[in-house]
């Protein structure tokens, strides 16, 4: 019982870890953006959250883990998720080797806080709920 009332909790907690974490990828893109050489890096979202979400109910993409000693895939030591990180299409290339678009990576560091700012809002509206299905309200 009390797994299916924080199913959705866990959810939303690993959506925001992922979001947290491509928030540091990004800005790290735009602070490299005139670092010579410099590849941008990102990942897919959906993907790592599929990934995120389906260790919980089981395994790891076909992967389990056979001992208590061996490493878990796909998480940072601490139990979050750690997604893939991949190198970005370059769209305007640059003689020194630069892949860093200031505009594209500006729109997806807003789009990301607006969609973390979004999940933090679910997240304490399950909690409200949540509190007042206990307190019989």
């Amino acid at each position: 019982m009390l797994e299916q009332m924080t199913g959705r909790l866990d959810f939303h907690s690993n959506a925001l870890l992922l979001r947290s974490q491509r928030q540091q990828v990004i800005a790290s893109n735009i602070a490299n953006a005139d670092t010579p050489g410099y590849v941008a890096r990102d990942f897919d979202f959906a993907a790592a959250l599929k990934n995120a979400s389906g260790m919980q109910n089981g395994g790891a993409a076909g992967v389990t883990q056979t001992s208590a000693m061996h490493m878990r895939l796909g998480t940072t030591s601490a139990g979050a998720p750690h997604p893939d990180l991949a190198y970005t299409v370059q769209t305007q290339p640059s003689q020194d080797g630069n892949s860093v678009d200031l505009d594209r990576e500006r729109a997806n560091f807003v789009d990301n806080s607006v969609r973390y700012e979004s999940t933090l809002r679910f997240i304490n509206g399950h909690v409200k709920t949540m509190l007042s299905a206990i307190t019989g309200q």
